[in-house]
């Protein structure tokens, strides 16, 4: 389970991300994010294949926004009980937490 602290600006950008591949990809859910937004799994979330373009676009963007390179979908995220990809809310916290490391 991610433990990081959902931070602004981390969510800010994860938001923005997410706004962008809804409209780019037709998610109606995905217009409007707030940090309960279902990302993947259940029945509002979206394909893996989709979460694959969300993953890699978070990353690309956490690259240029803080000049490092990050790694959100590694073992470590797949392996935990509670996905970090199931709401925008877990997805900024996994990014806060990786970029803490």
């Amino acid at each position: 389970m991610v433990t990081a602290s959902l931070e602004p600006s981390t969510f800010a950008l994860v938001k923005s991300v997410l706004e962008d591949v809804g409209t780019e990809l037709g998610f109606e859910e995905l217009r409007s994010v707030d940090p309960d937004t279902p990302v993947f799994g259940g029945a509002e979330g979206i394909d893996s294949l989709s979460l694959v373009h969300v993953v890699a676009a978070v990353e690309r963007a956490a690259q240029q926004h803080y000049g490092r390179p990050v790694v959100l979908a590694d073992e470590r995220a797949m392996s935990r009980r509670h996905s970090p990809f199931r709401t925008a809310g877990t997805l900024a916290a996994l990014l806060h937490e990786r970029l803490h490391e």
